[in-house]
């Protein structure tokens, strides 16, 4: 265990890709999406409590979300918790963990962590995460990169230069590609999926936002007295909203010529769809992934995602998501995932915002 570094787990975002059982007041993060009995964010802190001590453990979400983690993580400490005001992206949120981290241990190691991915070989995770720690320094920004398994069109990439070191030196970021640019880049093998898991020192970091984004490195240092205070919630709501909205990636990472990437050798999903979930679920001999009550006729290759007590049936369907809810019914095409955003989009401009 790593007694002095710490995590910033981010849990602020709509999880509506998840639509309909993961809603605006109540996200996919905070959800028993696999079905284990925990919540994704709980599921993620306890992957933490092996690497580092519980209090070392920060969270960052809204404050609207602010009831759900206390309910969820009843230990966390009130410093514990940084409450958002408004949604400005990674890298404000990035520089107010981070600010206020290095405030007491500008060298400590830091992991920043996404709260609703699934990981699936906590031991081989750890030990990406412990090659990061033993090359952090006061310049190296280190990303875990995920060795791909499929052409997949909605991750990131990240092309790294080969070599026998397990601190790779990274040459360059892809955005999402199409399905032809993904095969190019997974037969290339010097890329890997973009995990948005990252390690660093507080020195390395905040010497990155001062080259790159000084001006939010201004923002949140000039807080840095308030930081661990009983003036820090009030500062916060007034100096977060004049952060300028945009990701670490395009904010920092990109940019920086200090970039490197630790290969994971775990199996690894951000859990962005529906889709990925049937992916990542235990299927039956048609390959249906079934929660909840379901008699099946005739159906392969779908998500079946129903209520307790509420038998389902199904007949005559393959590659679908049915997924069912008290107030919402979703059914379409698995590989057809716009429809979900669109849906909601047109929800919110005729005024059925009740459902969202």
């Amino acid at each position: 265990m790593r007694q002095e570094a710490f995590v910033v787990i981010m849990a602020g975002g709509t999880g509506t890709r998840f639509w309909p059982h993961s809603k605006e007041d109540h996200p996919k993060q905070f959800l028993d999406i696999l079905g284990i009995g925990k919540s994704l964010l709980q599921m993620t802190v306890d992957r933490f409590e092996a690497i580092l001590p519980a209090e070392n453990i920060f969270i960052s979400t809204n404050e609207r979300y602010a009831d759900l983690v206390q309910q969820q993580l009843p230990s966390l400490t009130k410093d514990q918790l940084l409450l958002e005001p408004d949604k400005r992206n990674t890298a404000p949120c990035i520089a107010y963990a981070c600010y206020k981290i290095a405030a007491k241990n500008p060298e400590a190691p830091i992991i920043i962590a996404p709260s609703d991915h699934a990981i699936f070989n906590d031991a081989a995770f750890q030990a990406a995460i412990d090659t990061a720690f033993t090359a952090t320094d006061d310049k190296k920004l280190i990303t875990i990169g995920i060795q791909p398994t499929r052409p997949a069109t909605g991750y990131g990439y990240i092309n790294y230069q080969s070599s026998d070191n397990p601190i790779k030196t990274v040459i360059s970021f892809t955005e999402k590609p199409d399905e032809a640019k993904a095969k190019e880049l997974l037969e290339s093998g010097d890329y890997v999926w973009n995990a948005g898991i990252f390690v660093w020192s507080g020195n390395a970091i905040l010497n990155a936002f001062q080259k790159h984004l000084p001006a939010m490195a201004k923002l949140f240092g000039d807080m840095a007295p308030m930081y661990y205070t009983n003036e820090e919630s009030d500062v916060i709501k007034k100096q977060y909203l004049l952060s300028e909205n945009i990701s670490i990636d395009y904010g920092i990472l990109e940019k920086s010529e200090h970039v490197h990437v630790v290969l994971g050798e775990f199996d690894w999903s951000d859990l962005g769809s529906w889709a990925s979930l049937h992916e990542n679920s235990k299927k039956d001999s048609n390959q249906n992934a079934i929660r909840g009550e379901a008699i099946t006729y005739d159906v392969k290759d779908s998500l079946i995602f129903g209520q307790e007590r509420k038998m389902m049936v199904v007949e005559g369907l393959e590659n679908y998501v049915i997924v069912d809810t008290p107030d919402s019914l979703l059914i379409y095409t698995k590989g057809k995932e716009k429809i979900v955003k669109q849906a909601i989009d047109q929800m919110k401009s005729t005024g059925r915002d009740q459902h969202l």
